[in-house]
């Protein structure tokens, strides 16, 4: 032991010994009546150390760390640490002892040779362990509430009003108005309905109108256009291209993506479930409160492909991380910073993260409160399961259907003895009941490599017999293992994936491997389930050499009441009876239809979470998983009132459930100012608050406060009739698309671009470029190419690749690729080799609102990538066949079919000349490099 070691320990130890000697003082003194409190004079005795050692650094002038100690109140509180300084009664929980013991040498405090004397220590651990008493300052609490705009509640302020206000003025065009006259400015002339059909289509679905919905929209502005710009945003509303729009903003904010993002980058197996329930759930209209409600603890309530909220953002898969626990832990704490940071950013508009290693720097967020929240998800983990869906759901009772001809045929099945059904992730095998205390595997091949083995019996089917928790005991030669730091106990500890036992035959020794599993006392069993690597089938796909199939020659055995071993089932064993029976192979047959059926059909098993077993949370000391300190329990931000009244014998699903209340409560100042201004973001352009993702100080001020707080009002409560529900997001995008601001002129004028350069006042709509998926499906539907089927797994421009490799575009234009962007399955640290340079986003940061950018790729792309000229060249020849094949006709119909109006004269006839001299598809090909097609009027 080296010196330095020793020295430590030896301060530890004494350290450990005067807290008990403080302890045994606090005891005679409460016996003998006597306070501590009176033998400790602050004013003669403690204030005299803070001023000789501490406040030049941590007093009213400078406060280094953030901490000061020339008050109670700041004390209690504590600095950046987040760690209060003080814990009155407490010294051991009290961070100003660490500092002056010197227990963390990097934290010291006096430094080096500067620490204070021993008796002074003493004095300050009497202080705190006698209540902290400070004259004048014991009524003072550890924190006050924010003043900050967006933690104060929420209340619906008056609508602006005036003698020159127009008749009928919708609230929002009221509260614009009000402001917009205080700089000399007024709204712009309204849009003409060519450029109105265009904008609201876009906006509302993502896609363009075609000439014809353009046509039929100006012949009924032409009667009525109040009446038939409302029909046309009820039909836009209610279009089920609604859903694929908006379901892609929310997507943005929580970096959904379909890869781990990791170095391995690995495929997130059937995580579209939860991109489906997206769009779903915006189509349906849910309200906001249920959705979000749903996302967190959906498992509830029968919608558990919600869930696919919380690990959205990307991971470190733990087969990468290794074997130290310390990294593990590591590993752990930084998932769960991932789901912290997908919640905070998108539901709450704060930076939660932020409070990971300390107190928040900007905003009422203590170390404290991220534990907390992180306490909330303890029971969540990266990975796939099958999602709890609601009896009558479609799949669900599709599953019914073919689990009952599944049964019908293992009844049939039975009279010809044991058989093995392939469910691809597993074996499952079935062989006539019997009841023993032990199992044995024996492996009928040189190696194995089983990832978990499962028993079960007649009586409750999912009762697995074989798990360790369940009391069995496992024995193996383990001579024979090859993977010695991971053992024989992953045969059944209740984990698939990577992480298996592996075994293999002694050099020149015939014996195969083999395990034993020992019950606590006899049990009924029937079936056996066995696996090499179910987490590749279920968590990734698309690998070039994906193997779950090691474990493929095996015998079952179990120890009769004599001791002997009697086989129950063998793979030489079915291959017997396979060719015994022919009627035996057409139902197995049948068997291996039915196992397609039910995965295709039934409820998929997909990337929405796996639930694990919650475990004690700790504050972490600088946030490091080894150094905990004390327990919290699972909350919401103590500024917004987030104790949920759970300690830690709360359930997964209690804390969740108890959160998610919190968080969608009428009374929580956050929840519906997010949306609301995220919403408004989306319609206009830009959000009131700019930063759309933080609302915390340091973000931007709301443009028009009172707006978004009636906005805010108005989800939650409408103030309209009935038709309108609460947390209704279609109500409220109906009402900003129905206001004057939206409905106006984008063209500028100089006086006013003099006072407002960038229309944040919205004295006219702001024009904006389109999104990069709106470029490319608007391309899709010229050329009439586009499907548009909604949901279902996505479309792949990506290789099938070995695991550490790196994806690889190898088909981003064919006819495979022609639905709608949003279905293109969404891999991070891959750029599509096109529409990434329109600011498509890659996934791994919160994108609440993208970046505009304009480059010179983006040019190239739209005039020469495999995928324009392609189109172009369809687009030309759709053009020309509506056309009958007259070039200037043919002209007129690719400017209606791209830009939605026919060209002017002079374009008219550069175009036609153009279609003479070369060909039909350059036109095209300009027409989607233009300004025109890429911003929205």
């Amino acid at each position: 032991m080296t010196m330095a070691k020793t020295k430590k320990i030896s301060k530890s130890n004494s350290y450990v010994a005067r807290m008990w000697f403080v302890a045994l003082l606090v005891c005679m003194s409460t016996i003998t009546g006597q306070s501590l409190a009176q033998e400790i004079h602050f004013e003669e005795t403690i204030a005299p150390i803070f001023e000789s050692n501490c406040l030049h650094c941590h007093g009213e002038d400078e406060q280094e760390a953030g901490l000061r100690l020339d008050s109670r109140n700041s004390m209690l509180r504590g600095g950046d640490s987040g760690l209060a300084t003080i814990v009155p009664g407490k010294p051991d929980k009290s961070y100003l002892m660490d500092v002056v013991n010197h227990v963390d040498e990097e934290m010291a405090m006096p430094p080096d040779e500067d620490k204070i004397s021993q008796e002074e220590i003493d004095l300050l651990e009497k202080w705190i362990a006698s209540g902290a008493n400070w004259p004048g300052q014991m009524e003072v609490v550890a924190r006050e509430k924010s003043d900050h705009w967006s933690f104060q509640p929420v209340v619906r302020p008056k609508v602006p009003s005036s003698e020159s206000s127009p008749p009928n003025i919708a609230p929002i065009d009221a509260f614009l108005l009000e402001t917009l006259s205080d700089k000399g400015l007024a709204f712009s002339q309204p849009a003409d309905p060519r450029a109105l059909i265009r904008r609201v289509s876009i906006v509302l679905t993502g896609l363009a109108p075609t000439p014809e919905e353009v046509a039929d929209f100006i012949s009924a502005c032409d009667k009525d256009r109040d009446a038939a710009y409302a029909s046309l945003i009820e039909r836009l509303l209610a279009s089920p291209h609604f859903g694929e729009r908006w379901g892609q903003h929310w997507l943005d904010v929580i970096r959904w993506a379909e890869t781990n993002g990791s170095e391995s980058n690995m495929y997130r197996k059937n995580a579209w479930i939860y991109r489906d329930y997206v769009v779903r759930a915006f189509n349906e209209d849910k309200p906001y409160d249920q959705f979000l409600f749903e996302q967190i603890a959906g498992d509830t309530v029968g919608q558990g492909e919600a869930t696919g909220y919380l690990v959205a953002g990307p991971h470190v898969p733990i087969a990468t991380v290794g074997q130290e626990p310390t990294a593990r832990r590591q590993a752990r704490a930084d998932r769960l910073d991932e789901v912290l940071q997908t919640v905070g950013a998108s539901a709450m508009g704060m930076t939660i993260g932020c409070a990971r290693c300390h107190n928040h720097k900007f905003d009422p967020i203590s170390i404290k409160d991220y534990y907390s929240m992180t306490a909330v998800f303890e029971d969540i983990e990266y990975g796939s399961r099958f999602p709890e869906l609601a009896a009558d759901h479609p799949q669900k009772v599709r599953e019914a259907e073919i689990r009952a001809e599944i049964e019908s045929l293992r009844g049939q099945l039975a009279e010809f003895g044991p058989w093995e059904e392939h469910w691809s992730a597993y074996r499952d095998v079935h062989f006539a009941p019997v009841t023993t205390e032990e199992v044995r595997i024996q492996f009928l091949q040189k190696g194995c490599f089983v990832d978990e083995l499962e028993l079960f019996g007649p009586k409750n089917p999912e009762e697995n017999f074989a798990l360790a928790s369940a009391g069995t005991t496992l024995d193996t030669d383990h001579e024979m293992i090859y993977n010695k730091n991971k053992g024989v106990s992953r045969v059944n500890d209740g984990n698939f994936g990577t992480e298996s036992f592996a075994a293999k035959s002694l050099e020149g020794s015939a014996e195969k491997p083999w395990v034993i599993l020992k019950f606590t006392q006899p049990r009924e069993i029937n079936r056996m389930k066995i696996s090499s690597n179910r987490e590749d089938f279920f968590d990734t796909d698309y690998l070039a050499k994906l193997n779950t199939g090691h474990v493929s020659n095996y015998r079952l055995e179990v120890k009769d009441a004599n001791g002997k071993w009697q086989q129950v089932a063998a793979t030489p064993q079915y291959n017997q009876l396979n060719k015994k029976n022919k009627g035996r192979n057409r139902l197995m047959a049948k068997m291996k239809t039915l196992i397609e059926q039910l995965y295709e059909e039934g409820p998929k098993l997909g990337f929405v979470a796996r639930f694990v077993e919650p475990k004690k949370s700790y504050v972490l000391g600088r946030g490091s998983p080894e150094n905990p300190r004390d327990e919290v329990f699972a909350s919401g931000l103590e500024e917004i009132d987030g104790d949920l009244g759970l300690d830690a014998s709360a359930s997964g699903d209690q804390r969740r459930v108890a959160f998610a209340k919190w968080l969608t409560s009428k009374e929580h100042p956050l929840t519906a100012r997010v949306i609301a201004n995220r919403i408004w973001h989306h319609v206009f352009g830009k959000g009131i608050v700019t930063t759309t993702a933080d609302f915390g100080a340091a973000g931007a001020p709301p443009t028009h406060p009172e707006l978004l707080d009636w906005l805010a009002a108005e989800l939650v409560e409408p103030s309209t009739s009935s038709e309108s529900a609460a947390w209704s997001i279609k109500h409220l995008i109906r009402r900003m698309v129905m206001s004057q601001a939206f409905q106006q002129s984008s063209h500028p004028t100089e006086q006013a671009l003099a006072i407002d350069g960038d229309s944040a006042l919205l004295w006219r709509y702001p024009p904006k470029r389109v999104d990069a998926e709106v470029i490319r499906d608007s391309i899709l539907q010229a050329s009439d190419c586009l499907d548009k089927t909604l949901g279902g797994k996505g479309y792949r421009i990506h290789n099938v690749k070995k695991r550490y490799a790196q994806w690889e575009v190898v088909d981003n234009h064919s006819e495979n690729t022609w639905r709608r962007m949003l279905y293109q399955e969404r891999f991070r640290r891959v750029d599509d080799g096109m529409f990434t340079a329109f600011d498509f986003p890659d996934c791994g940061q919160v994108k609440a609102k993208r970046a505009v950018s304009t480059t010179p790729l983006q040019a190239l792309n739209l005039m020469n990538s495999d995928f324009v000229v392609d189109q172009s060249k369809r687009i030309a020849e759709r053009a020309l066949a509506d056309a009958g094949g007259d070039p200037e006709l043919a002209v007129d119909r690719c400017f209606e079919l791209l830009l939605g109006r026919p060209p002017g004269k002079e374009e008219r006839k550069e175009c036609v000349a153009m279609v003479i001299e070369k060909d039909l598809s350059l036109v095209c090909r300009a027409l989607v490099n233009s300004n025109e097609f890429a911003f929205m009027p």
